[in-house]
């Protein structure tokens, strides 16, 4: 794999989550049996880890529907080797159940195979 490839994907998954188009991003750039890693088990899950592109979505129809988001910032690619790359984001957000609104920032790691399909994500809190 060429680190061009990765950086390519890179770019285009910072594209769409800039313009709010992460479930176009999803489709457009994630292997359908993609593992997403959260720090900690997201509430009702069993585990930190969710399988396949589905599940990946549905983790964020559940951020969606419980946060609103109020501007933010991407900052990175910060490319890692020949398969990975990171980025960081941060978010002010309101939890839409309590009204309380708090900042969010995070470093996520994302690893590529040769067809510059993101396989893996990680995201670090």
């Amino acid at each position: 794999m060429s680190a061009e490839t990765v950086k390519a994907t890179a770019e285009k998954l910072m594209a769409h989550c800039r313009a709010g188009t992460e479930l176009k991003g999803l489709d457009e750039l994630y292997h359908a049996s993609a593992v997403s890693v959260e720090a900690m088990p997201m509430p009702g899950a069993d585990s930190a880890e969710m399988h396949g592109i589905e599940a990946i979505k549905g983790k964020h129809a559940w951020w969606n529907a419980n946060f609103e988001a109020h501007g933010g910032a991407i900052e990175g690619p910060f490319m890692h080797g020949s398969d990975r790359f990171a980025v960081t984001f941060a978010v002010e957000t309101t939890n839409k159940s309590t009204g309380e609104r708090s900042q969010l920032r995070e470093v996520a790691i994302y690893t590529v195979d040769g067809a510059g399909k993101i396989v893996r994500e990680e995201f670090f809190y």
